[in-house]
């Protein structure tokens, strides 16, 4: 264990895995906030018809789709990274879902009784989620009826079946495998889609978009070699220059729209490979002088909310809608009042901004002093031979607390 300890320690003399890493906490604001102005604006507005400013800032939100991309390279990233430097320990798999479960399901199952209870999702679809099939319940012919639950339900399979892969594989195995999917998923995409199979669920079955999980994970693992700093810098270039060449030389091909083969088996891949040189990006910033440019703190803010943030907004929205149309119904938006929309992000997002930092501060918070006890206990009845040093045990802790979707999927 000491050797491996060791190992560690130099592997990672680069600088980028630190104990406190809030560069991070950064990113999953930008993902969250992509997710919900997208949510807000364009995905519910776009067929309206609004001026010239509402056009606009339509266009301009939408995009945000591809910030559970983000979130998946995030999580790929850091639970991979969790998976590492916990190998050696005897109650890995026990430490792992233990720490998983007291911080995704509490909130999760606050969730699912909320839509049943507040009739926003029926019976069958919520069962479904219950046991983590929200991306899936087509194939039970059961509609989606909660959007925001199929990228959980991914991490989720992620976080069941990864860890037997890191447990058993060795490092290099592991990073064969990550490569393996990163590589094999797109040409599932294109040769389904191809054949007019599952079109409809290559945004969101997990065998579809599991490379972007992939992506993170191959990164957590080449950031535990022996790399160097430089050598960090020139592959975050390489990765942020290919992922824009390809997008650009793509955009005449349909890479811009999953609609034609060439997006529908790589536009995920360049997102996914631009997210993972913007994560490089973010880690070698966040070590430097410029430091402050990725330590944001409204940015932080919406990190550190972003999981239940990712959970209410939807429901916000339509809580709003449901009020409106019952009392208020000339407040609803509709053509030519783009201010009603605003509106409505005003009082409906803002409600649910405030309503994920009550249920972090307050639900989530609970559960995370008992994760963290669990584990200091767990850890403490470990014989001295096999006890993680210091240091590997703040990594290890700090690491969760970035963890989760988040949605990607926190502490």
């Amino acid at each position: 264990m000491r050797q491996q300890l060791a190992s560690m320690e130099k592997s990672t003399a680069h600088g980028l895995i630190r104990p406190v890493m809030p560069e991070l906490d950064t990113l999953r604001g930008i993902a969250v906030l992509g997710v919900f102005f997208l949510h807000a604006f364009s995905w519910q507005y776009g067929g309206l018809h609004f001026g010239a400013l509402g056009r606009l800032f339509l266009a301009a939100t939408q995009p945000g789709w591809i910030g559970v991309n983000l979130f998946f390279v995030l999580s790929g990233f850091l639970i991979t990274g969790i998976l590492l430097d916990s190998k050696g320990n005897p109650r890995f798999y026990r430490r792992f879902y233990t720490r998983r479960a007291l911080r995704i399901l509490p909130a999760y199952y606050a969730l699912l009784l909320l839509l049943l209870l507040l009739h926003s999702s029926s019976f069958g679809f919520v069962g479904l989620s219950f046991v983590y099939l929200a991306n899936v319940t087509d194939l039970f012919g059961v509609a989606c009826g909660y959007g925001p639950l199929w990228s959980l339900a991914v991490e989720e399979h992620f976080y069941i079946f990864w860890p037997a892969v890191v447990h058993r594989l060795s490092t290099t195995r592991l990073a064969t495998v990550s490569a393996g999917i990163i590589v094999l998923v797109p040409i599932l995409r294109g040769v389904c889609f191809n054949l007019g199979w599952g079109k409809d669920g290559l945004a969101w079955y997990t065998w579809f978009v599991a490379d972007g999980l992939a992506a993170g994970s191959l990164l957590a693992i080449v950031l535990r070699t022996a790399i160097t700093r430089k050598r960090v810098q020139q592959l975050c270039a390489l990765l942020l220059s290919l992922s824009l060449v390809a997008g650009i030389l793509g955009r005449p091909f349909g890479i811009t729209t999953r609609e034609r083969l060439l997006g529908a088996a790589l536009q995920h891949t360049t997102v996914n490979i631009f997210f993972a040189g913007v994560l490089l990006l973010f880690l070698l910033a966040g070590t430097s002088s410029k430091k402050h440019y990725v330590h944001n703190s409204v940015l932080r803010f919406f990190g550190y909310i972003s999981y239940g943030l990712y959970l209410d907004h939807i429901l916000a929205f339509r809580m709003y809608n449901r009020i409106c149309l019952r009392y208020w119904p000339w407040l609803v938006p509709s053509n030519d009042h783009f201010e009603l929309v605003v509106l409505k992000f005003a009082v409906a997002g803002g409600f649910a901004v405030g309503a994920a930092y009550l249920s972090r501060k307050y639900f989530e918070e609970p559960f995370l002093r008992i994760k963290d006890r669990i584990a200091r206990n767990a850890d403490a009845e470990l014989p001295a031979r096999t006890t993680p040093s210091l240091s590997s045990l703040q990594n290890l802790v700090v690491a969760e607390k970035f963890t989760g979707f988040v949605p990607t999927s926190s502490d």
